[in-house]
């Protein structure tokens, strides 16, 4: 039987919500790039049809970091049509031309499809998520919310940025570190920093698991990232409970297509 002819279109983010969800479900894990969605004029969005059912969509960073690079960070095909996915990927590259990709390595099938047409390959972020609560005691310490309640409450709600909190041993800041929201909802996004003179006396793991303790007061669950090279900052976020699972891959297509 002849496959229906492959066609791909751009369209609102509304059009391909329902597949997004889907989408969402079957990672289960916080989506790194989920809030380009919703930022004005930072994404494009296609829906790909086979006849005149639409199977796919794909999506592309064009703002930020992204500008005048077109990148590939999203794309979900429905599971009963995913053995035609690299048809329906080469029909995607070719009438879209991206230049790059930007994809979490726990999505396997858009990472297979990605590396099977990257011309280069480089590993951008380490990906965490949370596996235990630990119980470190620092003496003296306390942690300052530094952001209103209100709008930590905000920033759940839109997505997009977060609290910080000061952390304070003995009266003297010595850090601070914080939740951002840019994740799909549940998760969040742990940043903190210690003050030069005070590191290596164990206040990063226990700053970042107290936020921990404040994220899932909040309702949500705790993810971070790092540099792939910073040893300190891995060491730090296993030290609070969380492990590595993925990566954040990036690299460009074949031009020759």
């Amino acid at each position: 039987m002849t496959a229906p002819p492959i066609s791909i279109r751009q369209v609102e983010l509304a059009a391909i919500s329902g597949m997004r969800e889907a989408y969402r479900a079957e990672q289960d894990c916080q989506v790194v790039h989920d809030s380009i969605h919703t930022r004005r004029g930072w994404t494009r969005e296609f829906a790909i049809a086979e006849g005149d059912r639409v199977v796919a969509y794909a999506s592309l960073a064009v703002d930020g970091p992204w500008r005048d690079e077109p990148t590939l960070y999203e794309l979900y095909v429905v599971p009963d049509r995913r053995s035609r996915a690299f048809a329906i990927f080469e029909a995607f590259l070719e009438a879209t031309k991206p230049r790059r990709f930007e994809v979490q390595s726990n999505d396997l099938l858009l990472t297979t499809l990605a590396v099977t047409f990257a011309r280069e390959l480089a590993t951008e972020k380490v990906v965490f998520r949370d596996d235990e609560t630990t119980s470190h005691t620092i003496p003296g310490a306390t942690l300052r919310c530094l952001t209103p309640a209100a709008e930590i409450q905000e920033a759940m709600s839109e997505r997009a940025g977060g609290g910080e909190w000061a952390l304070e041993v003995a009266g003297i800041a010595v850090g601070k570190g914080g939740l951002l929201f840019h994740y799909n909802p549940p998760y969040a996004d742990i940043y903190m920093e210690v003050d030069e003179p005070h590191r290596r006396r164990g206040y990063g793991g226990y700053l970042v698991q107290e936020l921990k303790r404040l994220c899932r007061e909040l309702g949500a669950v705790p993810g971070a990232r790092c540099d792939p090279t910073n040893a300190a900052s891995r060491r730090t976020l296993q030290r609070a409970g969380l492990v590595p699972y993925a990566h954040i891959l990036i690299g460009s297509f074949h031009q020759d297509r």
